[in-house]
């Protein structure tokens, strides 16, 4: 190849990187087979205990969903039975990788034509299992990520990225991906550049590989004016990035002086423990998901209590806004979420917690409890009809009145709606007496442009900059204005430098975002003139 050549993709994660390809695709290459049973068998039973080794290594030091995710792999690797019929192949003949690679394609065909929800998600972890094995299996050091690289693929697993040394810079360009997985969220709370949906990227690339994650290109063999014009861009997003680190802890607002309130949003109660409290404005969202789906099962009301307590005292009086569990989608729950042929489209979200009840009750007492420990707020995910709304307060209040008779310690915190539904966005009038309204940018534009997030090949429809959304958060937050009822948003959106003028042109003033864009987003606040 000669001469700069551009590819374009999406940003999934803001920031600018250069450094050599890493070919994320050519790990199951690397073995060498013995030929003889006994060592490919002996290889394998090494291998997997170093892949486990290395995933309990990462788990000790991971937290949230991703600690959750490892756990689970941990579980599977441990699992006998899914080694077994590779083990059967080594016997008659086949090497070590092969066996493997047979044995887990299979496990993941049956995952992927399930008919249950649950187990057609876990064939991501199933396929990850794979590769770690595989790259267990490779001579040492021969798959070693150097420092600074720019990883190149279809897509990276999330165990991959957490294994990488990110310290040394680097950056992910993929010919497919999503801005909106979990490697992506991974990536922006660490800073990690990232862009998705490039279209195949070479790999058998000498050069060092230009990324510009701020602009979704990638530059390869630029040179000459095209490398100095990278340069100067990445030297710029550098010096805007250390200001706004500088500033973090200032109030935000407009050029023009218009305050806006910045929150964040919170996967995991020890998020928190790296967060100065003094540099945002209140938590707002709070994920409980994190507290689902884990290998013990549901979780009992004290867990609950003591995850929820944890943050309302962190955050010393500031809101914090906890959203009842959103299970279902793309989020599947063992014993919780039920199997459908459209999830997105089904019993997810507050529609499960009241088909369920006795789950939903269990944690609506720890939310009251845990109410009297802070400024408690509380949302109700994916509601589409005022009725959902109604019966939701009413558990609540029969709740609270059961922990009043037991001479419990409680307090009834204010009950809004995640604004996500279309139905609920068009017509806000219908819920007039909810406490606040708190948009989910991620799913209102997906519905909205019947575009599912997780699609590369209609991610480009994805957007919050179309007309028809922003119309939309516009008409909510101009009803919340005039009705006296708050209105935030707490997707995305919130935290990207390039759509927070749209957005606060639209009316909002409250934007909860990831921790790792608080100082980057009340810098673009404050370059807005209203």
């Amino acid at each position: 190849m000669s001469g700069p050549h551009r590819l374009t993709g999406i940003p999934a994660s803001h920031g600018y990187a250069k450094g050599p390809v890493f070919d994320l695709d050519t790990g199951s290459q690397a073995h060498v087979s013995t030929g003889h049973p006994e060592e490919e068998a002996r290889a394998l039973t090494l291998a997997i205990e170093s892949a486990s080794e290395q995933l309990a290594a990462l788990a000790a030091k991971t937290v949230g969903e991703a600690a959750d995710m490892l756990e689970f792999q941990l579980a599977m690797l441990a699992d006998e039975s899914l080694s077994a019929p590779a083990f059967a192949l080594i016997d008659q003949g086949a090497s070590a990788d092969g066996a493997w690679s047979y044995a887990l394609d299979e496990q993941i065909d049956s995952y992927e034509a399930s008919e249950d929800e649950y187990f057609r998600a876990r064939s991501a972890d199933l396929k990850d299992i794979r590769q770690q094995v595989l790259e267990a299996l490779a001579p040492a050091g021969s798959l070693a990520v150097p420092s600074g690289a720019i990883l190149v693929g279809d897509d990276i697993a999330p165990t991959r990225f957490l294994a990488v040394d990110w310290s040394q810079g680097g950056g992910i360009a993929l010919a497919k991906g999503s801005s909106a997985s979990h490697v992506a969220m991974l990536a922006r709370a660490r800073g990690v550049p990232m862009v998705v949906g490039l279209g195949p990227v070479p790999s058998n690339f000498d050069l060092p590989v230009f990324l510009d994650a701020e602009h979704g290109h990638v530059l390869l063999g630029p040179g000459g004016e095209a490398e100095e014009l990278f340069h100067r861009a990445a030297e710029a997003f550098a010096v805007r990035r250390r200001a706004a680190e500088e500033n973090s802890a200032n109030p935000a607002a407009t050029a023009d002086g218009t305050p806006v309130r910045v929150l964040i949003n919170v996967a995991d109660p020890s998020d928190v423990e790296r967060i100065d409290i003094a540099t945002c404005d209140g938590v707002g969202l709070m994920r409980t998901e994190f507290l689902f789906g884990k290998a013990g099962g549901l979780p009992d009301e004290e867990t609950q209590y003591r995850a929820y307590r944890k943050v309302l005292e962190w955050a010393a009086g500031k809101p914090v806004t906890i959203r009842t569990v959103d299970a279902g989608g793309d989020k599947p729950v063992p014993g919780y979420t039920v199997e459908e042929g459209n999830p997105f489209l089904g019993l997810r979200g507050i529609r499960l917690s009241l088909a369920r009840p006795e789950i939903f009750r269990v944690q609506i007492r720890a939310l009251l409890r845990s109410a009297v420990h802070g400024n408690l707020k509380i949302m109700f995910p994916m509601v589409a009809v005022p009725e959902e709304f109604a019966i939701a307060a009413a558990l609540f209040a029969e709740e609270a009145e059961t922990l009043a008779n037991a001479g419990g310690e409680y307090a009834i915190p204010p009950l809004g709606i995640m604004v996500e539904v279309p139905s609920t966005a068009i017509a806000p009038e219908l819920f007039a007496d909810v406490a606040f309204f708190s948009i989910g940018s991620n799913d209102l534009t997906q519905y909205v442009m019947a575009a599912a997030r997780d699609n590369t090949a209609v991610a480009a429809l994805n957007s919050v900059h179309n007309p028809a959304v922003l119309r939309l958060i516009a008409s909510v937050a101009a009803f919340g204005q005039a009705n006296g009822i708050p209105v935030s948003l707490c997707g995305d959106a919130g935290g990207d430098p390039a759509a927070i003028p749209a957005l606060l042109e639209a009316g909002l003033r409250d934007l909860s975002v990831v921790p790792a864009q608080l100082a980057l987003a009340k810098a673009a606040i404050a370059g807005v003139t209203l």
